[in-house]
């Protein structure tokens, strides 16, 4: 089949991105929730209270400023509401020509792949492939999709988030390839690949997940002889592993998002060195539970986008049966 597979999962990543991308972005937003724009360096330099400042006059005294009031967190829908006010509904379309540019590279090339290992490792006997191959050929697939499709994500997180910043602030990408260009000329090429080792272990639990278990649950259910191969067993595998993409990746994803979507000033340090850093310093400053912030609209979004994917796979496989 070769490349037949990475055309027919090209077709439906991209319809499935596309459809899907609103809510995509209302999860980016989410995610960075409680995530500083910029540091407060009067806030980190802060001298204790009622000591006295080395070159102040004799009995005066240096309070330091209150801390900033907690971010307000609110929920998918009052974020999604305030887009379409504070953007217009163009708005819930920011970044969508790089989400069609990393459904081309990333995902066309998993799909493609994966495709070609499920051949290879199908029994033939029986028709099916064993769990712990499928597992493998989605770990695989995931990563070399990931990496080709790093710098695509990259400027779909920062066209996703750019609208949460102050307009001083703003990048104000024009398109991807206007966002692609001026990352490479203002932050060096190596910038592409930013949060490209949490994207590549995103990218390996998502495909496994996802992949794995809606044929895994597909061929339970034919051959259960609980439904028929059709339209319903395709819409429920593929809800179901959607379900099991977002439990597993949620917590990953929140760190390369932040990653991704970091501002590095000229002469000072990033805000964060690295993953690792990242995820520290989340769960240090906003506790465990927000590795899963923006789950809700993770599985509402990784649900209705499983579901487009494989129903419109499936039919674009019948379409191209003959080809």
């Amino acid at each position: 089949m070769g490349v037949k597979g990475f055309v027919e999962g090209g077709i439906a990543s991209i319809v499935a991105g596309c459809s899907t991308h609103p809510i995509d972005l209302v999860k980016v937003r989410m995610q960075l929730q409680g995530e500083s724009v910029t540091p407060n360096p009067a806030v980190q330099n802060l001298r204790p209270a009622l000591a006295f400042h080395p070159n102040s006059a004799a009995g005066s005294v240096r309070v330091p400023p209150p801390p900033p009031a907690p971010p307000v967190r609110v929920g998918p829908i009052s974020v999604g509401v305030r887009i379409v006010q504070q953007e217009g509904m163009a708005g819930l379309f920011s970044g969508v020509s790089a989400t069609v540019l990393r459904q081309t590279l990333y995902s066309t090339t998993r799909m493609g792949l994966y495709d070609i290992m499920k051949q290879k490792w199908t029994d033939p006997n029986t028709g099916n492939m064993p769990l712990t191959r499928k597992i493998t050929a989605g770990l695989i697939a995931g990563a070399i999709g990931a990496a080709v499709g790093n710098p695509a994500d990259v400027a779909m997180v920062r066209m996703q988030a750019d609208g949460r910043l102050p307009m001083a602030q703003r990048r104000n990408y024009r398109s991807v390839v206007d966002a692609l260009t001026r990352m490479s000329r203002q932050e060096g090429v190596r910038s592409l690949w930013r949060g490209s080792s949490m994207t590549i272990n995103r990218a390996m639990l998502v495909t496994a997940s996802q992949l794995a278990s809606y044929d895994q649950i597909k061929e339970t259910i034919l051959d259960k002889g609980i439904m028929k191969d059709g339209l319903g067993t395709h819409v429920t595998a593929s809800f179901a592993a959607g379900f099991v993409a977002s439990v597993a990746s949620n917590p990953v994803d929140v760190i390369k998002t932040r990653v991704m979507n970091m501002k590095v000033e000229p002469g000072s340090p990033p805000p964060y060195n690295g993953a690792l850093d990242c995820a520290l310093k989340t769960v240090r400053a906003e506790g465990p539970f927000a590795l899963y912030k923006g789950f809700l609209p993770t599985i509402s979004r990784q649900g209705p986008f499983t579901v487009m994917l494989f129903v419109t796979l499936e039919q674009v496989r019948k379409l191209l049966k003959d080809f």
